[in-house]
């Protein structure tokens, strides 16, 4: 089964100071038995770097393809925080494109699958873009996905903040952008508005999938699962929880949860 873990959901056994990244290599791997690895950067970048957060040196990431060689690990998705397309300042906007520049030369490296870049906006608010924004955002994505395309990846954002948790908001970027290799990292369920019709709006672009704690165990699950294959859906199908605590044994859970749906679906 095509089953990968996010990189997120081991975020506070990282703060504790008992992972790094190659230690979530080994942990996807050899502790449960997975092909893939499903990377964060917030692993791999300096936190306190201000006003952006700033990607570790070249040779560094080097380092993490050789360990994802090693372990003969996809990386199926490359989920990328800090490099958000929209500030409304503009002088924000171009240290966020240069981020995401840099975050695009890491994705080659490494031979990324997928790569995950947001729109922008708040966390605990939404709405729709205003013209300026939508056109900036349009246009980001359409650079990046022309990358995306030369170097054999997909790019695009999560519905995760500001107008990407509207799923209509996000179809209408999807048309506009108009390109093979833009799409998008649909964690199930996760909207603002049109709960019971988002997955399906989103699923024909769909390149990466999260389930999460209270995702994989909705009583529509293995319905949405059905409904994102037959909309062309054929990657994995992710699990991102950054559990409060036992995070090794929270996941660990909800593998079988998200198995056990795929094999009923």
């Amino acid at each position: 089964m095509n089953i990968s873990i996010g990189g997120y959901s081991f975020n506070n056994t990282y703060l504790e100071g008992k992972m790094d990244v190659f230690g979530y290599l080994e942990t996807v791997k050899y502790r449960y038995g997975l092909d893939a690895a499903d990377l964060w950067n917030g692993f791999f970048i300096d936190r306190k770097s201000k006003p952006i957060m700033k990607l570790a040196d070249e040779s560094y990431i080097r380092k993490i393809k050789e360990a994802l060689d090693e372990r003969e690990l996809r990386l199926v998705n490359f989920a990328v925080d800090g490099a958000h397309l929209w500030d409304p300042d503009p002088h924000m906007r171009e240290l966020l494109h240069n981020n995401a520049l840099t975050h695009l030369r890491a994705a080659i490296i490494m031979g990324a699958e997928t790569v995950r870049i947001d729109t922008g906006g708040s966390y605990t608010e939404w709405e729709t873009m205003s013209e300026e924004q939508f056109d900036y955002t349009v246009l980001r994505y359409k650079e990046f996905s022309q990358v995306a395309a030369d170097n054999g990846f997909k790019i695009g954002p999560e519905n995760h903040m500001g107008a990407s948790l509207l799923p209509r908001e996000m179809k209408r970027i999807a048309e506009a952008v108009d390109h093979p290799a833009f799409g998008f990292l649909v964690h199930l369920g996760r909207w603002k508005a049109d709960q019971a019709e988002g997955d399906r709006l989103v699923a024909p672009w769909a390149y990466h999938t999260h389930f999460d704690a209270a995702t994989a165990v909705r009583e529509d699950a293995i319905e949405t699962i059905r409904m994102m294959e037959a909309s062309g859906y054929a990657g994995y199908w992710g699990i991102e929880q950054n559990a409060p605590g036992n995070q090794y044994a929270e996941i660990e859970r909800l593998i079988g949860l998200v198995k056990k749906l795929l094999a009923e679906a």
